[in-house]
């Protein structure tokens, strides 16, 4: 029986690679490159902004991350200046959240994204108090796929790893539910291809949010 869902952020609950890009494209210009493209930034989040900021430097020609200590705090910094940057819910999230309130489930979310700007992103789409549990990235949390954050998460709100989904849209997710013991839940809608989720442990693919609420209902 289902009591959690963890819900990653960035790609799964909100479109955020234009907030992404937007930050990290500031640092590639601080330092005189060019900036990429935001479809680029669907493969270059979903490891923590650090990553996101390699990632591009790299693309952009720095191949050995020689600006990726000045660069990283001040991306954290401009991230935190504008964390809703173009930022929306994707359709029908809203409504398959309250849906599963509805039916006494918990609902949580485990993001990548520094914890600040994840709790403000989102208490400011979704409402404060909508989620039983926010966690970002911040100190003794490691980032995901490390399912330390999964697993604190189902203790803090009481239940077996084996009584939780975890859902998201990238590797890194399907890896941290997989090593959590928890059932892993590829969605299509987000930065990444199905094929990604299932090479990387989806044990279910779902192309709508509403298609949880049945999914719950038999597992």
């Amino acid at each position: 029986m289902i009591k959690i869902c963890i819900f990653d952020l960035d790609g799964t609950l909100a479109d955020t690679v234009e907030s992404i890009a937007h930050a990290v494209n500031q640092g590639l210009g601080y330092f005189g490159y060019d900036i990429r493209p935001v479809e680029e930034y669907k493969y270059y989040a979903g490891d923590g902004l650090d990553m996101a900021l390699r990632r591009a430097l790299y693309r952009a020609g720095d191949t050995d991350g020689r600006c990726l200590e000045e660069g990283a705090p001040l991306v954290r910094r401009w991230l935190a200046q504008e964390p809703l940057y173009h930022v929306k819910p994707y359709p029908g999230i809203p409504e398959t959240l309250a849906q599963l309130k509805a039916r006494s489930l918990k609902i949580a979310v485990l993001s990548n994204k520094p914890h600040a700007q994840a709790v403000q992103v989102v208490e400011t789409l979704f409402g404060k108090g909508t989620f039983d549990r926010i966690q970002g990235q911040e100190d003794g949390i490691p980032r995901k796929p490390d399912p330390a954050g999964a697993r604190m998460i189902s203790q803090k709100l009481g239940a077996a790893a084996g009584e939780c989904l975890y859902i998201g849209d990238t590797d890194t997710d399907m890896r941290t539910g997989e090593r959590a013991g928890m059932y892993t839940v590829g969605v299509s809608w987000g930065f990444r291809e199905i094929r990604e989720l299932e090479e990387s442990g989806a044990r279910r693919i779902i192309h709508e949010p509403g298609e949880l609420l049945s999914l719950v209902e038999v597992l």
